[in-house]
């Protein structure tokens, strides 16, 4: 076997592989030809080569995002690692478990003038789990760094940096290993769930229980906890399309429920117990509701992190939800309520006026999302862009046999097509994104990729700019608004589709949508259909349904 000669870099991949991290993404460069030699040549590593640093990132995180594994990302010196970062937040906030490995200079060239040279230990100090920089010579403690990084990655879920200093040269190969990397075993323990009398006496007394679910892995909370809830009459579940949990009882469109609520509404509504699981929220309107009506309790269930969204955290249950509930449910008692009645009441008139408002509607983003959303593949995966997609995504139906994610860590529009395709490849399973133009185009270099998987779809909304700028306030219509705001473009994804070899379909109305979204879904090929909808009509349409609830 041909490993790299440099001690430094023998190291970190002996304990890459003993500690199991073995899907590496690579963004070619020299510095870093060590470590690229080394895991390129060793068959335990399965390697990806991303030109793209932010490209790379993203996938790699898409990878991880579907393992529920830590991936490396590894860089050359200088610029190019700075391109991690916005994948390396989104890991943070999302709690997926990522591992930068940047290859650097040695310490005495840094800030001397030499090239491709930045100061790269603790870049990423605001967002890092744990950052570990390296010497240039092998050691003991460099290996204890290595492996804590590691550790760090997978215990605490999120990213972790490895500095790594290399003298040129850099490309001589050895047969054997000079190194012997000591492996530490770490301390796994979970902690223990406490005493829940006083809690459960508080559950026991209130009438009106609000459980809101985030972002959540598919199978994160058993069913039939799920179960005891949504048929408690004093528990309404509210679920983000993201949280992929599913009961004919829980409200899985919550700004079609609250947003014609009046000040009355509001109040009734009101919980005495909020409990909130899983990852950032999508709804601004629930935010805003539950920062201005606060419950008297906050419960956050999470083994890691509680996040003071609502301004009225009294609680962090440092354990998993299945942890939590295997414990109360069986102290719970029944209380006479009919939060839950109410609450099935208003949605069974939401989804009666839906229904009418959507047959009334134009061709548009909405009454494309209708079309799209209710012929997805059964057992198939869909990723989501950020801004007006995922909104769009949360007021209707989806298959409850279908996957759902979406990068709501940091929700910025930048790298949600290269998450998808790192998705697709690591699940196998048939997977489509659903993007707008602005996303698309952002991250358009996600297509130079030679792993894309020939089940993955791209559904493409084009509006012809960031058209959710159109429904938020201060939308005017002048210049200042249409260039820098909204983004006003005529590009279409017709080229890029032939560049990167995508098959490509387009629709501009209700009847070719029908048409075409069906062969898109049937292909047995990587394909990216655009869809052209009128800018100047979806947001009214939007506003209007809101309007057309009551």
């Amino acid at each position: 076997m041909i490993y790299p000669k440099i001690p430094l870099a023998q190291s970190i991949i002996e304990i890459c592989k003993a500690k199991g991290l073995c899907h590496i993404v690579i963004s070619p460069g020299s510095r870093n030809a060590p470590l690229t030699i080394g895991f390129t040549n060793n068959p335990e590593f399965t390697c990806y080569s991303i030109a793209d640093e932010r490209c790379a990132a993203f996938f790699a995180l898409g990878i991880a995002q579907q393992l529920q594994k830590p991936v490396a990302v590894v860089c050359t010196s200088g610029s190019a690692l700075l391109n991690y970062y916005p994948a390396f937040a989104e890991a943070f906030y999302s709690q997926i478990p990522l591992v930068v490995i940047s290859a650097d200079r040695p310490q005495n060239k840094i800030d001397i003038g030499d090239g491709q040279t930045i100061r790269q230990e603790n870049v990423f100090a605001n967002h890092s789990l744990y950052n570990a920089n390296l010497v240039e010579k092998a050691s003991e403690e460099n290996d204890a760094k290595i492996q804590k990084a590691i550790h760090f990655a997978v215990t605490k879920k999120g990213p972790v940096h490895i500095n790594a200093p290399f003298e040129e040269p850099l490309y001589e190969t050895v047969d054997t290993i000079s190194v012997n990397t000591k492996m530490i075993d770490f301390d796994t323990k979970n902690k223990e769930l406490e005493k829940l009398d006083f809690f459960v006496n508080q559950w026991n007394k209130a009438e009106k229980k609000l459980i809101l679910i985030g972002g959540c892995d598919p199978n994160f909370i058993q069913q039939s906890i799920l179960d005891v809830l949504a048929n408690d009459n004093s528990v309404v579940v509210m679920t983000e399309v993201t949280s992929n949990v599913h009961h004919a009882n829980f409200i899985t469109n919550i700004d079609t429920i609250i947003t014609p609520f009046t000040d009355d509404d509001f109040i009734n509504f009101q919980p005495e117990i909020l409990v909130t699981i899983g990852g950032m929220i999508v709804s601004k309107r629930i935010k805003a509701f539950l920062r201005k009506y606060k419950s008297q309790e906050h419960w956050h269930i999470d083994a890691l992190r509680a996040y003071d969204t609502f301004g009225c955290l009294t609680k962090h249950f440092e354990v998993s939800p299945n942890v939590f509930f295997n414990e109360l449910i069986p102290k719970i008692i029944p209380v006479e309520s009919d939060y839950l009645k109410n609450t099935l009441e208003i949605k069974k008139v939401r989804a009666q006026k839906t229904e009418i408002y959507l047959e009334t509607i134009p061709f548009s983003d909405f009454k494309a999302f209708e079309i799209i959303l209710k012929n997805l593949p059964k057992y198939s995966q869909l990723q989501i862009s950020n801004s007006s997609a995922i909104r769009y995504a949360q007021l209707l139906p989806i298959d409850s046999n279908i996957g759902v994610f979406c990068n709501r860590g940091t929700s910025g529009i930048d790298g949600s097509t290269s998450t998808a395709i790192g998705a697709a490849l690591a699940s196998g399973k048939e997977t489509i994104l659903i993007t707008g133009d602005i996303s698309f185009l952002y991250d358009s270099n996600a297509l130079w990729n030679n792993y894309i998987p020939k089940n993955f779809k791209i559904i493409l909304l084009n509006n012809g700019g960031g058209g959710i700028f159109r429904i938020l306030p201060g939308h005017e219509e002048n210049e200042t608004f249409n260039t820098y705001f909204e983004t006003t473009h005529h590009l279409t994804a017709e080229y890029l589709a032939k560049m990167y070899d995508f098959e490509y379909e387009k629709a501009f109305d209700e009847k070719s949508l029908n048409e075409n979204v069906e062969i898109v879904l049937n292909v047995k090929k990587s394909i990216i259909l655009e869809v052209f909808t009128p800018t100047k009509v979806n947001d009214s349409i939007l506003l209007n349904y809101f309007k057309n609830l009551t």
